[in-house]
């Protein structure tokens, strides 16, 4: 049986357990649920805190975790990222009043502290790192620190805290999927990879269908191209052809515009549930 973490609480938490059952795996149905047994695809889920799934997969005691980038890096564990999951997106990012201020030296209050130091060491720079457990804004004002590092979004809490960013991103993060060992190989891994792999596909490409007269063809199928290429089916309106084609979501209505522009017709367009490609 496979043995999975999943997130308790947190950000990360709903997304993981929405994707999984986009992927065919039951999930708790109560919050306050630890385990779940999924008999039916031989899964068993623990929901963990997320700080804690990378220590558990990197132990050997589950086969699998989702689990944040940072998290994983700031966990210091030794294990395998098998997918990028398209979701809980944040960026680290040093923050000070003075957003010119050169770290060389100064205090730096953060609840990531591997990450930091990492992205320290690989930079040459030498400073001091203060571990603060939870929100570290006010760090700075109390006293604490020089500066802090922080998942930054609008920016809105630095602004507050009279804090400014400092330079480039320290690190973009993303949930992923991490195993003890690479995906070959091993059945029960390669099913759950294949299926979210589908799930991400499905959510980010949507079926058009459209009618288009033969000798626009060439043309519409090069707006049109599809993932290995277009399906053709002749209409029984003679000189016409209908096409069906896998395209990005997010560039769906400019497509139909060109086609249209084409002279297609009939421009539908279907959401994908799942898909194996």
């Amino acid at each position: 049986m496979l043995r999975i973490a999943l997130p308790n609480k947190g950000t990360l938490s709903r997304p993981a357990a929405d994707m999984l059952r986009e992927a065919g795996y039951r999930q708790r149905s109560d919050d306050r649920d630890l385990t779940c047994l999924d008999s039916d695809n031989d899964v068993e889920f623990f929901y963990l805190r997320p700080r804690d799934i990378a220590t558990y997969v990197h132990s050997g005691d589950l086969d699998l975790g989702i689990t944040g980038q940072d998290l994983l890096v700031d966990s210091g564990s030794t294990v395998n990222q098998l997918l990028e999951l398209g979701f809980g997106e944040a960026t680290f990012r040093f923050a000070a009043p003075d957003p010119y201020l050169s770290l060389e030296g100064q205090r730096i209050a953060t609840a990531y502290p591997r990450v930091v130091e990492k992205y320290l060491a690989d930079a040459g720079i030498q400073a001091e790192v203060i571990t603060l457990d939870g929100a570290v804004e006010n760090a700075v004002r109390l006293g604490v620190a020089d500066a802090i590092a922080d998942v930054v979004a609008t920016g809105a809490t630095l602004r507050q805290a009279g804090l400014k960013t400092l330079g480039e991103p320290i690190l973009e993060s993303q949930a992923v999927l991490i195993g003890r060992s690479p995906a070959e190989g091993n059945g029960a891994v390669t099913q759950i990879l294949r299926r979210l792999q589908g799930v991400l596909v499905a959510r980010r490409y949507v079926m058009l269908a459209y009618d288009v007269r033969a000798d626009g063809l060439d043309a519409a199928c090069a707006i049109t191209p599809g993932i290995e290429s277009p399906t053709v089916s002749p209409l029984h309106r003679e000189g016409w052809v209908a096409v069906q084609a896998m395209v990005q979501r997010a560039e769906v209505h400019r497509i139909m515009d060109e086609l249209y522009d084409l002279g297609a017709r009939a421009i539908l367009v279907t959401d994908i549930h799942a898909c194996r490609l």
